[in-house]
């Protein structure tokens, strides 16, 4: 047990502000501090004050008696002009007062970890929240319709990937923002053990009873067929570069972030699915029945 994480002190108060608050992990980080009694702003486009990270002008009403930040960049910070943005909200964010940021940020992201050290040279408490490929892709966001059709058809190839539990994300952001010593952190998240896509999509089979396979296409057949269902044309780009790029090998490692800043082991990628499966999400009407 991390006798460092046992130790933080739960005693930052004031007003947090969650970006992305309607997303995978801020909807998360919102519902824990709800439940933690801490007064919240959620930001985004549909909220009152509104953020619009194109428009600089809505930036300061949002931050305005915000002592602290959950800061989730959308689309990613990868995409090109996302450093220049992150540089701007985080000096308006200053000069606003607010003393803590928390950034997710992306593993194996040159561009995201420029701006992880605009976050850390901001001259206030900052933590880094560095994940990749989340297990709830397969269940909230943009595979769930493969799962439920009953083939996952990506560009991954046999590359493994460490997927991690949002859950888990929003364990240590919400840590990062409530608690004491966790300043200057870089934590890099990841589950348990690394899976290729292709066991992966064997574990969801197992939990949910039903076959889901694994289907190897090429990227230009990806590409294409996302254009053909209509995405636009900045979610195409960053696909493609989440599994031409950031695919490549390079985050098949295990890091110690979870356990460091919680002192507790990450939730594994079939803990998970059992309680994906549990649900009945993936035993929908439109699933196909398992293979005898």
């Amino acid at each position: 047990m991390n006798t460092q994480a046992n130790n933080r002190s739960n005693n930052h108060s004031g007003l947090m502000l969650v970006l992305g608050g309607t997303g995978k992990t801020g909807r998360r980080i919102a519902d824990r501090l709800t439940q933690l009694d801490v007064p919240i702003r959620v930001a985004s486009r549909s909220t009152t004050p509104s953020l619009d990270w194109n428009d600089p002008s809505s930036w300061k009403a949002t931050l305005a008696g915000v002592t602290a930040a959950y800061i989730s960049y959308a689309p990613d910070l990868a995409v090109p002009g996302a450093t220049d943005t992150i540089r701007a909200f985080v000096d308006t964010a200053v000069a606003q007062g607010v003393q803590r940021l928390v950034l997710l940020s992306g593993r194996g992201e040159a561009e995201a970890q420029r701006c992880e050290q605009i976050v850390l040279n901001a001259g206030v408490a900052a933590t880094i929240v560095r994940a990749s490929w989340f297990n709830q892709n397969f269940s909230e966001g943009e595979f769930l319709d493969m799962v439920l059709a009953g083939e996952i058809t990506l560009p991954a190839g046999d590359i493994p990937e460490p997927f991690v539990d949002v859950d888990d994300i929003a364990d240590v952001a919400v840590a990062a923002l409530t608690e004491d010593g966790h300043n200057g952190e870089v934590y890099e998240l990841t589950g348990p053990r690394l899976l290729t896509f292709a066991t992966a999509a064997q574990e969801i089979s197992a939990a949910a009873g039903r076959d889901v396979r694994y289907t190897q296409i090429p990227t230009a057949a990806f590409t294409t067929g996302l254009s053909a269902a209509g995405l636009p044309a900045d979610a195409i780009w960053l696909l493609d570069y989440l599994f031409s790029t950031v695919l490549d090998g390079r985050n098949a490692s295990l890091h110690d972030g979870v356990q460091r800043a919680l002192g507790r082991e990450p939730k594994d990628f079939a803990t998970y699915a059992s309680e994906i499966a549990a649900t009945g999400l993936w035993t929908a009407a439109t699933a196909q029945p398992a293979a005898a």
